[in-house]
């Protein structure tokens, strides 16, 4: 029927929970394949063409929509995510997070530091519906009563966290984090512009990881762990051999084209895979044990938190750059954490195990998300030892606040500087002249910053 034809229709009104459950039940019925096969351009026609026959046969449209609109919404709320579809959007780069607190409160956090409240659910059950559709959908993961809460990862880029009816109150529908994971790709003065750090402090950082000096970034989730990391692979010689470890999808994309799609340097990425069966399961233990078969110069896992904590130590302490995140409360306190991870798989007295994490990542740096949504690197420091054996930790950088204040709409903003403590160790002085690089290149050594 023609668009004319169609205006010289008196509908009939209803709200559009009425009319997406009358539709879907009699779609469920006679052509329940146009909802679960493979979404295709026919599949997506067809379906459109036959809600589009039921609502004019019936005269009938979703209040406050033309038909058009009623369709187009039927339609998302039949095979994609409802209120969620425009926050799923794998080209959206503005969004890091999706709270779903209840069927009634969605909490969004964009990525310039503001959060608000979106459109919500119909109720308890529409809620659940669209989440599992989106667990089932995209990584076949079931919520049900046997597994009221599930965790994983819905896509590259995506993780997700999901509490139903057991956990939560039934009343609310269900409780889920979405957590989109987008490391931004960021260059030295992209760092310095938004606040980062210092010029400095980030060539300090790229000089030492680059010569092979293995360390590790740490912080909250969200403070920037992994965009740093991304950064500082990033600056590793082409000819050396690159093998990145991930949790379940891949994140990371290091691989470098030329214009003839040839690729110029030496990658090698992998991820973990679950299974029900136990014998088919691979972890980070398993694929840091196989990295260390495949001649990596530089290894780096996504993030520490499990036995896998204790190869990474070893493949540090035995000739490899690593590289690696974990979560702490600041740069001492990351070893107490490494150290914890580490006992899941070894029983090592304190000392012993403290001293090996630390010969292992000499350099630990601390990254926190202020409150004026700017991320800063607060503290670098290094595990320096004497002759006799003893060490201690020295801090080379800190982020000093001065003062801070707040404007009109309660925003906070700070006034502050880094600071250099001190300069890198004689260790690291002569171990980045052996590998060749000149004192000249060695800015860090030539001054201080503090801006």
């Amino acid at each position: 029927m023609d668009n004319y034809l169609l205006n010289e229709i008196d509908f009939r009104e209803k709200n559009f929970m009425e009319v997406f459950n009358e539709v879907q039940s009699y779609v469920a019925e006679n052509f329940s394949k146009l909802i679960t096969e493979q979404e295709t351009d026919k599949t997506k026609e067809q379906l459109k063409n036959t809600v589009k026959k039921y609502l004019t046969d019936r005269k009938l449209k979703a209040e406050e929509l033309s038909l058009e609109e009623t369709i187009e919404k039927l339609y998302s709320e039949m095979t994609e995510f409802s209120v969620l579809n425009a926050y799923l959007d794998s080209d959206r780069t503005d969004i890091e997070e999706i709270n779903i607190n209840a069927w009634n409160d969605i909490k969004v956090s964009f990525s310039n530091g503001t959060t608000k409240s979106v459109e919500h659910f119909s109720g308890p059950r529409h809620c659940e519906n669209i989440v599992r559709r989106v667990l089932n959908k995209e990584s076949k993961m079931i919520l049900d009563k046997s597994r009221p809460i599930v965790r994983g990862h819905l896509s590259n880029k995506i993780r997700i966290t999901v509490m139903g009816d057991g956990v939560v109150d039934k009343s609310i529908g269900l409780a889920a984090s979405i957590r989109i994971v987008n490391p931004k790709s960021l260059d030295k003065s992209d760092f310095v512009q938004k606040g980062t750090a210092t010029e400095e402090i980030i060539s300090t950082l790229e000089t030492l990881f680059r010569n092979g000096v293995s360390m590790c970034i740490t912080g909250e989730t969200g403070c920037g762990k992994t965009t740093i990391m991304s950064h500082l692979l990033k600056q590793v010689p082409y000819k050396k051999r690159i093998f990145t470890i991930e949790e379940d999808v891949r994140e990371f994309d290091l691989v470098v084209y030329d214009e003839n799609g040839n690729v110029l340097n030496n990658v090698v990425h992998t991820c973990t895979r679950k299974s029900e069966d136990p014998s088919k399961v691979i972890d980070q233990e398993k694929l840091l044990e196989t990295a260390m078969t495949m001649n990596p110069d530089v290894i780096c896992v996504a993030e520490m938190k499990g036995k896998e904590s204790f190869a990474a130590q070893e493949a540090a302490n035995t000739g490899h750059t690593v590289i690696t995140t974990t979560h702490a409360n600041g740069c001492r306190e990351t070893y107490s954490r490494m150290e914890d991870l580490c006992r899941l798989k070894v029983n090592l007295d304190s000392t012993t195990l403290r001293e090996t994490l630390m010969k292992a990542f000499p350099i630990v740096a601390f990254v926190e998300k202020y409150e004026d949504n700017v991320r800063r690197i607060t503290e670098i420091t290094e595990c320096v030892w004497d002759e006799e054996g003893h060490s201690k930790i020295v801090t080379l950088y800190e982020y000093e606040i001065e003062s801070s204040t707040k404007d009109e709409q309660g925003h906070i903003h700070y006034s502050g500087r880094f600071v250099k403590k001190n300069n890198i160790s004689n260790r690291l002085i002569k171990l980045l002249l052996k590998r060749g690089v000149q004192k000249s290149e060695m800015c860090f050594l030539e001054k201080g910053d503090n801006q």
